[in-house]
């Protein structure tokens, strides 16, 4: 990063780790690189520390003794960490969040999918949030599987091979257009 930009809170999406079995530390270092506000979970604290990382919150009801100074809580109460954590995030307004977790369901993201824009990244799948006008260039043969149904679902640059699972025709854009709030796909990293 070169010394004349400046990030500011909340300008690049925090970064929720869940779970890091089998997350390339590349990605994980290229995610960490604009410095983002970095939650953790209880169970992941003391494997995130030996990585060197400075965690900003810790998803946990008790204070953990991780040699850090300043990191806050994020009471867990009858959540689960990442629905306690996707909780704080909407409440103090961030508009993104990076969740990388060894466990993943639908229903985990879908009451804040409108609320934030969510990418999770689940063994080799990234899974993101979209919102209707969904555009994005991708190379041909690339797989993508929509994880909730479309309603009124209209696309370019795809085939279908299944009702869920798509392949991009050629080199290009491909565009989604659908009546719902927003659509849970799943791409390959």
């Amino acid at each position: 990063m070169s010394s004349h930009h400046i990030v500011r809170e909340k300008q690049e999406p925090a970064l929720l780790i869940a779970g890091l079995d089998n997350f390339p530390n590349e990605l994980l270092g290229q995610l960490l690189e604009w410095s983002p506000t970095v939650i953790v979970t209880a169970d992941q604290a003391e494997r995130v520390q030996t990585y060197g990382i400075k965690m900003d919150w810790l998803v946990a009801d008790e204070p953990m003794d991780l040699g850090q100074s300043d990191i806050k809580l994020i009471p867990v109460g009858n959540d689960k960490p990442v629905k306690a954590a996707l909780k704080y995030l909407t409440a103090q307004n961030y508009p993104a969040v990076n969740i990388i977790t060894d466990s993943f369901s639908v229903n985990d993201i879908t009451d804040f999918a409108a609320l934030l824009d969510i990418v999770v990244f689940f063994e080799n799948r990234k899974i993101i949030t979209v919102h209707s006008g969904f555009n994005k260039w991708k190379p041909a043969g690339e797989r993508i599987e929509f994880l909730t149904q479309p309603h009124n679902f209209l696309y370019t640059g795809l085939f279908a091979e299944t009702d869920t699972v798509f392949n991009t025709i050629r080199d290009g854009l491909i565009t989604l257009q659908f009546s719902d709030n927003f659509l849970i796909m799943a791409e390959l990293f």
